[in-house]
């Protein structure tokens, strides 16, 4: 029996995908009930008034050359919420199944969890080694209701890159009893290899990546899910069509041409370097009681005093997301990496409220 057939909803399985208007971009279209003319001022490339493509293939297949496998192993989507919303719903079955998490860890797992009707398990990283994945926790929480485990690697908000031995080991005990899915948002910036490369000797492996990070891409929301081409086969039936908007995929596109790529090399060399300058001033900070180590692009800084530090920081303009108060980043604050200058801005503000 294959994994699909295992693990995933069968009325998914069986689902009739919609029927989409035929795509041949070579005819004119009079079959999509669209408007005939842009509107004043539309200077995309395909046009506005036009559908973008029911999938966007173009797209893949370059996201495809750029993370190095066959196009028939991605789907791209709106983020990596999108593959996250589309694999709670492919293989939880409301009211009966299970994902695990691994807390403190990114919201949206819990939130598509919550959505699908699944129940949340916990296995809490351990803090007291740097928030490493605990095996022995993460063993001992699991049941049989368990179809998705998701782990985040380097890890937000704490920024450290997950054991990858260790995760290659749970996803071996888990083989034809749940995918393991790893997210590796903010991997550019670290060191550790992506798991990308283990696909084929783990089925049930899932990779999801982003441009919204690393390629300065946020605002066109397009996330990489990547996996065993049943599994994407399966997410093709639910995901819907025509989600990948023509702007954002046109942005995608430039973005990735090689001129483009080496500037953003070199800005994420840069943001490495600031990363570890402002990790050392804040940790020279009196306010300041410890910088957890990071190989993502942010910082999670526990303060002696967290509303006083957010309050210094928005006298000087700048927003921190405020994990004080969870009970694994008590007084933590985590602050993105900004520009040299943004930094030096920061830092200075933080040294002024020192107590």
């Amino acid at each position: 029996m294959s994994l699909v057939a295992r693990l995933a909803r069968p009325e998914i399985r069986a689902l009739e995908p919609y029927a989409h208007a035929a795509w041949e971009p070579s005819f004119e279209r009079l079959h999509a009930n669209e408007n005939p003319w842009r509107y004043p001022g539309d200077t995309s490339r395909a046009g506005l008034n036009r559908y973008p493509a029911p999938h966007p293939l173009e797209l893949e297949a370059r996201l495809a050359t750029l993370y190095g496998v066959e196009k028939e192993r991605l789907i791209a989507g709106r983020g990596s919420d999108e593959g996250i919303d589309l694999l709670t719903r492919a293989f939880c079955v409301p009211g009966r199944d299970a994902v695990l998490l691994c807390p403190p860890t990114f919201g949206m797992y819990r939130v598509a969890a919550r959505i699908q009707g699944a129940e949340v398990l916990e296995a809490p990283l351990a803090r007291d080694q740097g928030f490493a994945l605990d095996e022995e926790s993460v063993t001992g929480a699991l049941t049989p209701a368990v179809k998705l485990v998701f782990l985040c690697t380097p890890n937000n908000p704490t920024g450290n890159a997950l054991d990858q031995a260790a995760i290659e080991r749970l996803a071996g005990a888990l083989t034809g009893r749940a995918l393991v899915v790893v997210d590796e948002a903010y991997t550019e910036f670290g060191s550790a290899p992506s798991l990308i490369g283990r696909l084929d000797a783990f089925p049930n492996l899932v990779v999801l990546r982003t441009l919204s990070k690393a390629y300065a891409l946020a605002g066109a929301r397009c996330g990489v899910l990547i996996a065993a081409t049943e599994i994407v086969e399966l997410l093709r039936r639910i995901i819907p069509p025509y989600g990948m908007p023509a702007p954002s995929s046109e942005a995608v596109l430039t973005a990735l041409e090689a001129p483009r790529l080496a500037t953003l090399r070199e800005r994420i060399a840069l943001l490495r370097r600031e990363r570890a300058r402002l990790a050392q001033a804040l940790a020279a900070l009196p306010i300041v009681r410890k910088v957890w180590p990071s190989e993502a692009n942010f910082l999670l800084t526990e303060f002696r005093d967290a509303a006083r530090a957010l309050e210094a920081a928005r006298g000087a303009g700048f927003l921190l997301r405020d994990f004080s108060r969870g009970a694994l980043t008590p007084g933590c604050l985590r602050i993105s990496v900004g520009s040299p200058a943004q930094n030096d801005r920061l830092i200075a503000a933080l040294t002024l409220a020192a107590p």
